[in-house]
């Protein structure tokens, strides 16, 4: 075999390879696509049974900052008075039991496993927790000064934002 069939040979295999690569990409990228949206699916079933509101009538924004973050909920209609009332209603009791550490209706929604939310349950009395009323909603603002907290904090927005899906978006 001439040195020119050998690099002939071994330009096929390498091409083969990445046949096989690419195709292998794909459907790995295809089946777990499939899987976010079936969890997606899944979240929002849940969130329908924890929040009052429309989730098909409402956007939630989660916002990193360095001391901690906002989360926001307001009526894509800010003139839809009953989305505004049932938001405010739920986020000021969220607030109140985040302020105790009582993080039960994400992890009903989201699991016991969410990425950050031990670490809040556990670490509540170290972040300050507040409601503030907004034209169209509501936020709940977190701040604290431990930066472990902060990482869970953003940990804890990325898994409700991809969780979420096209009912959360990043603020």
């Amino acid at each position: 075999m001439t040195l020119e069939n050998r690099r002939v040979q071994a330009l096929i295999a390498a091409l083969a390879l990445v046949v096989v690569a690419a195709t292998a990409y794909v459907l790995v990228s295809r089946d777990e696509r499939q899987a976010l949206a079936a969890r997606q699916a899944e979240i929002a079933a849940r969130s329908r049974q924890v929040m009052p509101f429309d989730l098909e009538r409402t956007t939630h924004r989660f916002a990193k900052s360095a001391t901690g973050g906002e989360q926001t909920v307001t009526s894509d209609d800010p003139a839809d008075a009953e989305q505004v009332r049932l938001i405010r209603e739920h986020l000021t009791a969220e607030a109140a039991g985040f302020s105790k550490g009582d993080y039960g209706d994400p992890a009903s929604i989201h699991g016991g496993e969410m990425p950050g939310l031990r670490a809040l349950e556990q670490g509540h009395t170290r972040i300050d927790i507040r409601y503030l009323q907004l034209p169209a909603g509501a936020r709940i603002t977190y701040t604290t000064t431990d930066a472990s907290l902060r990482t869970a904090l953003h940990a804890w927005f990325d898994a409700q934002v991809t969780d979420h899906g096209q009912h959360a978006e990043h603020g």
